[in-house]
Order: structure tokens, then C-alpha cells, then sequence
């Protein structure tokens, strides 16, 4: 592939809710392009976006896909983004690297709630946007309903810059409103012009005074000479909406059919025509990491070099393969570089792009362009390389954290130890799942943004790495305390003969507000000090396995103040054993309880169901604490005990029809209710 300069490329998200056929369109884009002769199809197993086994076997992206097109002299990298909201943090990560995007509409569906939902992200993030109604060959579909439905729920702003010509199994073609010109197309995508039919002109016409008023809103010039009668030339109207499109004003509404190859090459033309080149974008903004100052770059070739890693990939044979939006400057091959996060500098060995997974090499790489290296191990997700001379380092994306936690357990006892690799290398390709090994349930953890994203997760490192594992809940890690002032007398006393044990201590338990305090009033010597760190330390280690379930105690506060010592049978060993008498003794009268995590809760979801999650949160013995407003929906600020809501991403998907999302954070412990303690001891000590 040949070295395309800053003004010919574009950098394009390919969105959609799930089955709303983004794959479809990325195998016709490469084969209306010339970039396949023949097109796969998901059915078949065989398309080049989505290429992974686990692609294959779910029939949907996982993982963002990258397409190079070549068009007209121009190179568009499309990224093809997994569907749904379990992948969330991939559209974070193409969102921050692109300046234009395709929202594709399933014709049959109209707006659905994944539609919604990535709208929002998209409005959020400032990506100019073309939505494409796509499979305008289905039965079924009333256009003008479409039209209102996208209108009415993404904004008034999202104007049809085509109409459809026939529909269903006849669908050919459509006029464009745009140019006032009708094309049909062949099987191949091939367009040709034809007449704009008579009875299709009023509605043609209304639809094209539609255009032209929100032409006209974008600058005060037009607006007079719409208002005024006079004509607007096909130019102004282009640049109209070049200014509509990169401002977020106006929406174009294209349509076609990616399993007819209809509309794709019209697409291509539009995508070019409207979106903004990388040199129009505003400077990138940064921190020097030899420095701390801020440092700017302008989408210039002419710039020194700076990159960002917005994708790693994780290949069985060739290792990491990184994925690098070029910010400014160029790139080449055996070029060195300085990487920002960890100061260190590098050689590129291969420089080359994606098409699906295959690589194409590249000699040079310019401001704007994506391309890949591999063979770099101490780059990956969120890293910047740059210039040695002129260092940058830009901001992370932040991912969102894991909301729903399983245990996982290799099915081999020989795979122990493979596990552990295989969630590392993967941690590298997805930095938004989690491993924890919880040392006091004895499990280990691996937490995702839902069963989906998780069972992903367990998927690649099946495949990839022959790890195969069993799940099974998480369990809950309760903590325990006491809730009464006890005193308790601890003696320790051995005589077997030679030298003896001693130790002999009074202590005070209260509640406390820290994890754990110790303090000391002894008076006269009754314990001489070199034995109280013995006495602190026979206190921590009690209290590692309380006494009701063998969860950690916490919240107590223990002063020694009183005890006797022999002078020759006293050593450090009998004085912590006599602190965990006194603790075991105390325990019996201080009020011994559970407690349980609280975690806190930001959830967000559509108005409809605002009323439904507060009361499902006061069932899980939940409270709510207050409710905002956010561009996402409304957003329910709550606490819970984590025993609670151990399912809670299955079952806010379940109440908001797939369209809630919440996140999680620990906050404090908090005293369980009596009526449940029993059943929690049962099942731990069990």
C-alpha cells in the first residue's frame, strides 16, 4: 500500500447495535473498493473483520477490526467496533483516535437501544457522524418511519440526504437530494444515473427544501439568501455542509443495502466529500515527560513525530501487535523513538496495517494515518511514542472498571501455572478485565463489564492459549468485630520441665473506627515493654480468622494494661500466646458480629426506568442517595452490600432492556442484620 499524505486520509468508526450489519458493510467496502473479489459472509465464517474464533463461533465482533479502504485517490480507515456495551472501552479507545463515524441503523428496526446508546458516546465525544439505514432490501420497511423514528430519538439534526428507489426485493437504488441526481446500482455496487421519476418528485422536493433550510442554518450569509429567495449554488451548499456535519449541526441520513452493495460507493464519495480532513482538527495537547509542560501538536506531517497506542492485540505467533494513530510527523522503519511512559527509546522493526488480520507493509506512515507495529514489547494500550528530541506524552483513556466479578479454577491441575500467563498477556490486549487472587476465600477472581465480555475473555484464553477453566460464583469476603467494651484476663503457662513458658496479660476490647489499634497502660512494670510488640502481634495474627465465620477482624481497639512476667520462663512466644487467649476469652461477652462490604453504586439508565431501579434497590437492601443528569440518561447515585448485587449487571440489563450500565466502587463496612449472620456462617465455615 502506498504512502498517502495527511489530506487524503480519513479515520472512520464503524457503529451499530448488534445484527444491525456492520460486518456486511466492511466486507462491501473492501469489495466495492477492489480490495476483495468476492465477499464473505458471517453465515460462512469467513469475513475479513471478524476473524477470531470467538468471532466466528458468537457470530458478532469482539474486538475492533481495522479496514483500509483505497477510494478515489483517498485512504479511509475504517475501525469496526464490537456492538455491544460489554466492550465499551473499545469504542472508548477508537472514539478518542477518530474524526468521523458511521452509526448504522438495522432498516427492519429503526433505532434501538445499542443505537442509543453509542448516539450518546458519539455526542459526548464530538464525532462528526453519517448514519447509514442499512438492509433497505427487507421486507417491511417504511422509510418515511424510519426517517421520523431517527429524527425524533437522535435529533432533529439528522436530515435524509437520500431517497429510496423501489423497496424491498426491488430496492435498486435511491435519489440524491444532495445533487438532485438518481442511481440505480448492479449486483457489484456498480452505479448508474437515471431520471428522477415524476411521481417521485414532490416528495423528492420536500425532502431536498428540508436540506437546504439546515444548509442555510449554518451560516448568517445563506440564511439571507434562503429568506430572500435566491438561489444557492451547489458549492455553497457543499460547504454548508461540510461546516453542518463537522459542527455536529446537521446529520446525514444515508441508506443502501450492504448485502446488494447498494449505497456503498455513494458512502465513500459522501464520507470524503463532508467529514474533516486531520489537518482541519484542532491541535493535540500533551505533556512533555522530561518537563511536566504542556506541549501541543498540530495534524501536520511537517511536525516532529508523535503517536498514540490505541489497540493492542495479542497474537499466539508473533506476540503483540500494537495498533498507532500517527498524531504528527511521520514514521519509517528502523526509526528510533522515545516512549513517554516509561522513558525508554526504540528501534520500529516492520511498520505495516491491518486488513482484518492480515498485514500489509508500509514503508511510511504521516500524520493522520493508523498503522501497526509488532515486536515492541514495552509498548501497548494508552501509550505514546514520539520523537526523542521532542518528547510527548498524551492523556489515557480511561477505561471503565470491572461490575461483575467469577471465580475461575483451571480444569487441569497442570495449567496452574499457565493461567497466570495466559491472563497476563491477555491483561495487555484489554486492560479493562481484572484478575484478583482473593488469599482469604481462596479463589481467583477474574472481573469483567458483564457474562459476555468475561466469557470472552475465558473464550481467547481457550483458544489462544489452551487454557481451559471452570467458573463458579465469587463469595462475598465479610469481615467480623465486636460491639460491647470487654475486659478479658489471658494467661499462658507451660512447665514441662528445663525452661518454662509465661506470659500473662489483662486487655481491654472496644469498637473502634480504625482497622485496628493497640495501646498500653501498664503501670510498675507489670509487662516489661520489650514484650509489648509480642502482645501486638499476638492480637494481629488472632485476628486474621475471627471467631464466628474465620473472617479478618476489624474495627477493635485492644489496650494492654495489666499482666505479670516470670523472669526466667517469659519470652515473646508466651506473650502472643496469651493476647490470643484474652482476645478468645473477651469474645464470648463483647458482642461479636459480621460485617459486610457496601459498595457504592453509579447507575445509569433511560427516564423509563428510573422508578424501577430504585425500587429493585430497596429490595436488595439498598439505599439511594440522590439522582443527577448526565448526557448518558439519568444517572441513580446508590449503596448496597455487595452480596446484594453479586448479579447485578445480568439483572439491570434484564429491568432496562439491555440499555443500563452502572459502575462500582468499595466504600465501607457496614454490620449485617442479624436475621442473616446465621446463614452466612453456615455456608463459610461449610
Amino acid at each position: 500500500m502506498r504512502v498517502y499524505q495527511t489530506n487524503q486520509i480519513r479515520n472512520i468508526a464503524l457503529l451499530g447495535h448488534l445484527g444491525s450489519g456492520k460486518t456486511t458493510i466492511a466486507e462491501s467496502l473492501l469489495f466495492v473498493s477492489g480490495g476483495l473479489t468476492s465477499k464473505g459472509t458471517i453465515e460462512n465464517k469467513n469475513t475479513v473483520s471478524d476473524y477470531m474464533d470467538e468471532e466466528k463461533i458468537k457470530q458478532g465482533s469482539l474486538s475492533t477490526s481495522l479496514i483500509p479502504i483505497e477510494w478515489a485517490d483517498m485512504k479511509l480507515n475504517f475501525l469496526d467496533v464490537p456492538g455491544t456495551e460489554e466492550l465499551d472501552n473499545e469504542i472508548k479507545q477508537v472514539l478518542n483516535i477518530v474524526k468521523g463515524a458511521i452509526l448504522v441503523v438495522d432498516g427492519t428496526k429503526g433505532v434501538e437501544i445499542g443505537t442509543l446508546r453509542l448516539w450518546k458516546q458519539l455526542t459526548a465525544a464530538h464525532v462528526p457522524t453519517v448514519i447509514f439505514v442499512n438492509k433497505m432490501d427487507k421486507e417491511n420497511i417504511k422509510f418515511d418511519t424510519v426517517i421520523d423514528d431517527i429524527r425524533n430519538k437522535l435529533g432533529k439534526q439528522a436530515i435524509p440526504f437520500l431517497w429510496p428507489i423501489g423497496k424491498e426485493a426491488d430496492f435498486e437504488g435511491f435519489v440524491n437530494c444532495v445533487e438532485m441526481k438518481a442511481f440505480v446500482f448492479d449486483d457489484k455496487g456498480t452505479k448508474k444515473e437515471v431520471e428522477i421519476w415524476e411521481e417521485k418528485r414532490d416528495k423528492i422536493d420536500s425532502v431536498r427544501e428540508m436540506l437546504l433550510e439546515s444548509v442555510a442554518e449554518t451560516s448568517e450569509d445563506l440564511l439571507e439568501k434562503y429568506f430572500g429567495g435566491e438561489e444557492i449554488s451547489q458549492e455553497e451548499i457543499n460547504q454548508g455542509l461540510q461546516h453542518g456535519i463537522k459542527n455536529g449541526e446537521l446529520i446525514p441520513i444515508l441508506l443502501g443495502s450492504a448485502t446488494k452493495n447498494i449505497g456503498i460507493s455513494n458512502m465513500l464519495d459522501m464520507l470524503i466529500e463532508f467529514l474533516p480532513k486531520p489537518e482541519d482538527l484542532k491541535p493535540l495537547k500533551g505533556i512533555n515527560p522530561k518537563s511536566d509542560e504542556a506541549v501541543k501538536r498540530q495534524t501536520l506531517s511537517s511536525e516532529p513525530f508523535s503517536g498514540f497506542v490505541f489497540k493492542t492485540m495479542i497474537d499466539p505467533f508473533v506476540g503483540a501487535i500494537n495498533l498507532i494513530k500517527v498524531n504528527s510527523g511521520s514514521i519509517k522503519t528502523g526509526q528510533e523513538i522515545y516512549i513517554g511512559n516509561t522513558g525508554k527509546t526504540e528501534k520500529i522493526g516492520a511498520l505495516f496495517t491491518m486488513v482484518g488480520k492480515k498485514q500489509v507493509p508500509l514503508d511510511e506512515v504521516v500524520a493522520g494515518d493508523i498503522c501497526a507495529v509488532s515486536k515492541l514489547d514495552d509498548i501497548h494500550t494508552n501509550f505514546t511514542i514520539s520523537d526523542p528530541k521532542n518528547p510527548i506524552v498524551y492523556p489515557d483513556v480511561k477505561i471503565l472498571k470491572p461490575t461483575i466479578y467469577i471465580a475461575i479454577t483451571p480444569k487441569n491441575r497442570q495449567d496452574e501455572d499457565k493461567i497466570s500467563n495466559a491472563l497476563n498477556r491477555l491483561n495487555i490486549e484489554d486492560p479493562s478485565f481484572e484478575t484478583i487472587r482473593n488469599k482469604e476465600t481462596n479463589q481467583l477472581l477474574l472481573g469483567g463489564l458483564g457474562m459476555t465480555h468475561i466469557n470472552y475473555v475465558i473464550d481467547r484464553m481457550r483458544n489462544v492459549f489452551k487454557v481451559e477453566v471452570t467458573q463458579e460464583e465469587s463469595k462475598v469476603v465479610y469481615r467480623e468485630t465486636i460491639k460491647k467494651r470487654v475486659e478479658a484476663e489471658g494467661k499462658h503457662k507451660k512447665q514441662s520441665g528445663g525452661a518454662g513458658q509465661f506470659g500473662h496479660v489483662w486487655i481491654r476490647f472496644e469498637p473502634s473506627t480504625e482497622i485496628f489499634e493497640f495501646h498500653e497502660e501498664v503501670f510498675g512494670g507489670a509487662v516489661p515493654k520489650n514484650y509489648f510488640p509480642a502482645v501486638e502481634k499476638g492480637l494481629l495474627e488472632t485476628f486474621e480468622h475471627g471467631p464466628l465465620a474465620g473472617f479478618p477482624v476489624i474495627n477493635v481497639k485492644s489496650t494492654l494494661y495489666d499482666g505479670s512476667y516470670h523472669p526466667v520462663d517469659s519470652n515473646e512466644i508466651s506473650f502472643k500466646l496469651a493476647a490470643s487467649l484474652a482476645f478468645k476469652k473477651a469474645v464470648e461477652t463483647a458482642g461479636p458480629t459480621i460485617l459486610e462490604p457496601i459498595l457504592k453504586l453509579t447507575i445509569t439508565v433511560n427516564e423509563q426506568y428510573v422508578g424501577d431501579v430504585m425500587g429493585d434497590m430497596n429490595k436488595r437492601r439498598g439505599r439511594v442517595l440522590g439522582m443527577l443528569q448526565s448526557h448518558e440518561g439519568h444517572v441513580v447515585e446508590a449503596e448496597a452490600p455487595e452480596s446484594e448485587v453479586l448479579s447485578y449487571a445480568i439483572d439491570l440489563k434484564a429491568m432496562t432492556q439491555g440499555s443500563g450500565s452502572f459502575q462500582r466502587e468499595f466504600l465501607r463496612y457496614e454490620e449485617v442484620p442479624a436475621h442473616l449472620i446465621p446463614g452466612i456462617i453456615e455456608k463459610y465455615k461449610a
